[in-house]
């Protein structure tokens, strides 16, 4: 770990809350924060708000006001992710630092991305300027648990997300019922927005024709993914409409019918060839809303990072659907009015925090 100043920190914590900013916009890319700092003064902030525009470097060099462009070269760049290093949509923000003659750059946590692991800040070192490195790593490696995920285990960061009654059933008597609240309902549209993609089973979509949309609020719709080996769900379902791609897991065909994308895949380890092909496709992150059969999977197999659960402590159905088998204790319960939120962490699959638990906000 490098020897860390107090005002590192502070200015890294900056670049955190500046990236948090864009969480659900910047898909493929990372969410990345940036402060330039002259003399104990923020002369300039941005970060990346989404992918094909500037990086969160370069949104901070052209936030710099004219008086102070003369400052530059006696000032400190921070930023949450190493600089890029390649040209993708935009050139490599590494050169950028150099050709500019920063006095110092600061990096909160490298990039294990394939084409930067390294070769921006070598750039930035052997160009003479200043380079640290792991400033607040564990925070900015946890901002990007999504990105990390799906780059060192080539697979989308998966969170498991159900609701239940206080005694275990998804539904009354196998048939819909309302169990969580209109608020926690609009906090599971702002979750939605925040993922890239969001996945049902076909015994879901039948049961319950949901849209997987983010209605409730404003934001993006995630891409919808359905698993239906037989295509059973008809054509007039919600899940079909446009206001969404929409990634059709089958046995039958590969096709691609504008906004329908039909993948085929073989019924043995479905769900590791699912994980594969959204890897194949850059999918970083998939909440998977259920129902029972396929969250169960995902359970069986520890194959999942996080569990949010939304539990009615006041509401008895009786009989129905189970609740999966799930016996693990939450690291952290909050309140939606009468709903509780149970947050879990899977630790067999966590290394942002070195171990800690605390990664909900």
């Amino acid at each position: 770990m490098p020897e860390m100043k107090n005002d590192d920190a502070i200015y890294m914590q900056r670049c955190l809350e500046l990236a948090g900013k864009a969480l659900g916009n910047t898909y493929p890319n990372p969410l990345v924060g940036s402060v330039i700092v002259h003399n104990n003064r923020i002369i300039g902030e941005g970060f990346h708000k989404k992918s094909g525009e500037p990086h969160a470097e370069i949104n901070a060099i052209n936030s710099i006001k004219d008086e102070d462009k003369h400052l530059i070269p006696e000032s400190t760049i921070y930023v949450s992710l190493e600089p890029c290093a390649h040209f993708g949509k935009t050139p490599p923000c590494a050169l950028k630092i150099v050709e500019l003659g920063f006095k110092k750059v600061v990096i909160g946590a490298m990039d294990s991305h394939d084409k930067v692991n390294g070769k921006g800040k070598k750039i930035i070192a052997e160009a003479g300027i200043d380079v640290v490195s792991g400033v607040l790593e564990k925070e900015c490696r946890a901002l990007n648990k999504r990105f990390f995920t799906y780059h060192e285990k080539k697979r989308p960061f998966i969170i498991l997300k159900w609701a239940q009654s206080a005694d275990g059933f998804m539904d009354r008597d196998f048939k819909p019922v309302q169990i969580s609240n209109s608020l926690s309902k609009q906090w599971v549209h702002q979750m939605r927005s925040e993922e890239h993609a969001i996945l049902v089973g076909k015994n879901t979509a039948l049961h319950d024709n949901p849209s997987l949309t983010v209605r409730e609020i404003e934001g993006r719709n995630p891409i919808r993914i359905l698993i239906d080996f037989n295509l059973d769900i008809p054509k007039d379902f919600k899940i079909f409409n446009s206001e969404a791609e929409t990634i059709i897991f089958n046995s039958m065909q590969n096709s691609e019918d504008q906004h329908l994308k039909f993948i085929k895949i073989e019924k043995e380890n479905a769900i590791r060839q699912i994980l594969d092909q959204l890897y194949e496709l850059q999918i970083q992150s998939v909440l998977i809303e259920g129902g029972r059969f396929t969250l169960q999977q995902f359970i069986d197999q520890d194959l999942w990072d996080e569990a949010v659960v939304l539990k009615n402590p006041d509401l008895f159905l009786e009989n129905g659907t189970r609740a999966p088998e799930f016996s693990l204790i939450p690291q952290k319960i909050q309140k939606l009015r009468g709903t509780e939120v149970l947050c879990f962490t899977n630790l067999g699959f966590d290394e942002y925090q070195n171990g800690s638990s605390e990664k909900f906000p």
